[in-house]
């Protein structure tokens, strides 16, 4: 009877890692955390810290990620289907995982630098113990997906700044004025706010920032 349950135990096991491997696999290996974290800074430098609410934006960023990755996806599930999978033979997994990894690294090659992958490599001879890091190359997953993950906060942080860096002037120049005309006890946010979103929605923000950041992936 043991004998009989294995292959759905293996099955069930399986689908359970690979469930919870998904959230670390979007994180890490996709465009989330740059189109979360510009969103985020974009929210804050507007001066509407609760609008729209953070719910709203990881949902813009899921949806967001879901499209840019739709090509590596449809690539991956292509390579793993290319072989059916016995559920209960974990080479059968382990082959899997091989194919379906090409499409993802292909992906993390195109938006990472030659010395972010070494650096990373270099580190892995230092860092893990002796022996452990030598079969490591710069197109492994383990030295890529870091990699991705600080080319990703360093260009998620350049194009936040350039962003936050107008909507400074704007409250610069309200307080400016305010001081000018003896108003200091005006509180410069209740005006320079509705100005800030005034100027956002009459360039179309919302819209020019979204389109900006999908193509920051273009194969072009």
């Amino acid at each position: 009877m043991v004998g009989d349950d294995t292959p759905a135990l293996v099955g069930i096991l399986g689908l359970v890692l690979g469930l919870g491997l998904t959230t670390f696999f979007v994180v890490t290996t996709t465009s989330f955390v740059k189109i979360a974290v510009v969103l985020f800074i974009v929210r804050n430098a507007l001066g509407i810290q609760q609008t729209p609410p953070g719910l709203v934006l990881y949902g813009i960023a899921l949806a967001l990620t879901a499209f840019i990755a739709a090509p590596v996806l449809t690539q991956v599930t292509e390579a793993v289907m290319v072989a059916p999978i016995d559920p209960a033979d974990f080479n059968d997994w382990v082959a899997a995982f091989e194919r379906g990894r090409e499409p993802i690294r292909d992906f993390l090659m195109r938006f990472t630098t030659a010395e972010q992958r070494q650096f990373f490599l270099l580190a892995s001879q230092q860092v893990w113990p002796e022996g452990t890091a030598q079969p490591f190359q710069e197109t492994d997953l383990s030295v890529l997906i870091p990699s991705f993950l600080v080319s990703e906060l360093q260009r998620a942080f350049e194009i936040g700044l350039l962003l936050y860096l107008p909507l400074i002037v704007v409250d610069l120049v309200v307080t400016s004025v305010l001081m000018a005309m003896g108003m200091s006890m005006v509180t410069p946010t209740v005006i320079s706010t509705p100005m800030k979103l005034f100027l956002f929605v009459a360039i179309s923000g919302w819209t020019r920032l979204i389109e900006g950041l999908v193509m920051t992936y273009s194969v072009a």
